[in-house]
Formats: C-alpha cells, structure tokens, sequence
C-alpha cells in the first residue's frame, strides 16, 4: 500500500483529470457543431459522451481523497471538495437538464480542482508520518 501511494501522486492525477475533463468540456460543443446532424440526433448528447464527464468525477475524486489525506492546509481540503461538490451538481443539472447553470459554469470547478492541485503539489504537500496535521 506504501509503494502504491508512492507512486500514485494524487496532486498530480488530480491536476491531469481534471485538464483533461476541462478539454472534454470544451470540446464538446465545437464536436457537435462541426458534426452533420439531421433534425433528431443533435438535440441530445450521446450516453457515451456523457459517460466520460462521470470517469473523471470518480477520478478526480479518488486524487482529491488522497491529496486532501497528505494535505497540510485545511482551507486547501475544503475548497477541493467544495469544488469537486460544484462540478457534480454542474454535470447532474446537465446530465438531467435542469437548467439551473449554464454549460459554461462547468469551468469555474475544473479550474479550481487544476489550480488547487497545482498548489497543494508545491505548497502544501505531506509526505512523512505525523506532518499533516491540518494547519489555516
């Protein structure tokens, strides 16, 4: 289990997921544009396209667990989850349309997962026993 948490840098599986959810996302509507469509196909988004907004919720959040547990700033661990918690109410109200938030305010939360990550791998990381306790 050591040797896995060794070589599994949550910080920067995070930080990877999340850039990549963030092109999914922007690719998108330009996918969908540029793609022929008659009348009936475009008004939904494959289930398989939509599938992969779900692949990188569970793998930004297993990064976000275990980066949160090695975390030295408690303010670091709140604001990813608080951030991880927006992007899956974004993808639901999409997934469900609910119209609550625009398309576009899914990038207010994969920005912030990419940024914290960033920033706990260079400031805030814990690697030895008994150096995470949570600090402000």
């Amino acid at each position: 289990m050591v040797q896995f948490q060794k070589a599994f840098n949550s910080d920067l599986v995070g930080a990877a997921a999340s850039a990549l959810c963030f092109v999914h996302c922007v690719a998108t509507p330009f996918i969908f544009v540029a793609s022929v469509c008659t009348s009936t196909c475009c008004a939904d988004t494959p289930v398989w396209w939509q599938a992969i907004d779900y692949i990188f919720l569970v793998i930004s959040f297993i990064a976000i667990y275990y980066a949160t547990a090695k975390t030295s700033k408690r303010w670091v661990a709140i604001a990813m989850w608080a951030s991880w918690s927006v992007l899956l109410l974004t993808i639901l109200n999409e997934t469900f349309e609910l119209g609550v938030v625009s398309h576009e305010f899914i990038y207010v939360p994969a920005l912030a997962i990419i940024a914290l990550h960033i920033y706990n791998h260079r400031f805030c990381r814990c690697d030895g026993d008994g150096c995470c306790a949570h600090q402000n």
